[in-house]
């Protein structure tokens, strides 16, 4: 990409907007930016690292720069609208099927947010009011949202968690979560994730309800359930 293609008079943003547009390519080491974005090296290395603490250009493992997960999170938020109008049939849906309450959470710095629901109307129950927020440390919403994150992330929210790395992976290997008494010692909770059409997991959609109902062995009953809801939402959020 040419500078001159996209000049808009503002020379920093025409600067970023190339390096962003020549990493779009694929990863690239400093020596191949600069032979690609025809830039300056100290501009180039300059731009880069301002854009990697800003987490809009990250590393791989080579040491290479790449699109930074920063895009990922800009590009979900752009979707949001239409993510949440579709969640409201689907969350009825999972409720109505379940018999149990079915929120949906996005994560928000290191706090998840419940940002739509469809709650149990009779019998026990635990309501959660939408804009409740929670700590990323407990859950199956808060495993669901961190065990696809860059290793960066990944790892800084394993601290103080009540979950491992271990317990993460095979929420990655099952393709969904449960958790038993870990927020609250009575509940127990199963999760999915909610996928963008760059994969990347935006959002968990959750069923929760008493142990005492769910069991200490949540997922048996309500994995599948949870996880055909994602799905469906993952087809909304991934459309074009």
């Amino acid at each position: 990409m040419d500078i001159s293609d996209i000049s808009s008079g503002v020379g920093v943003l025409d600067k970023t907007a190339v390096i962003l547009g020549a990493l779009a390519a694929g990863p690239a080491t400093l020596a191949g930016l600069v032979a690609s974005t025809g830039l300056s090296r100290p501009t180039t290395h300059r731009l880069a690292l301002a854009l990697e603490r800003h987490r809009l250009v990250g590393r791989d493992v080579q040491g290479r720069f790449v699109l930074g997960p920063r895009l990922g999170e800009l590009s979900a938020a752009a979707g949001e609208d239409c993510l949440l109008t579709a969640a409201g049939p689907v969350l009825t849906s999972l409720r109505d099927t379940t018999g149990e309450s079915a929120r949906l959470y996005r994560r928000q710095g290191e706090m998840r947010v419940c940002v739509a629901a469809a709650e149990r109307t009779a019998g026990l129950r635990h309501i959660v009011p939408v804009g409740s927020t929670f700590p990323m440390k407990v859950g199956s919403a808060a495993q669901v949202l961190l065990a696809w994150e860059e290793p960066e992330r990944f790892h800084q929210g394993l601290q103080g968690a009540r979950f491992t790395a271990a317990a993460l992976s095979g929420v990655r290997r099952r393709g969904w979560a449960q958790s038993i008494g870990e927020r609250e010692p009575s509940m127990a909770s199963v999760s999915a994730p909610v996928r963008n059409a760059s994969h990347r997991v935006v959002a968990a959609i959750t069923v929760t309800g008493p142990i005492q109902r769910l069991t200490r062995h949540p997922g048996a009953r309500l994995a599948k359930a949870a996880v055909d809801a994602a799905d469906r939402l993952t087809e909304v959020v991934s459309q074009p």
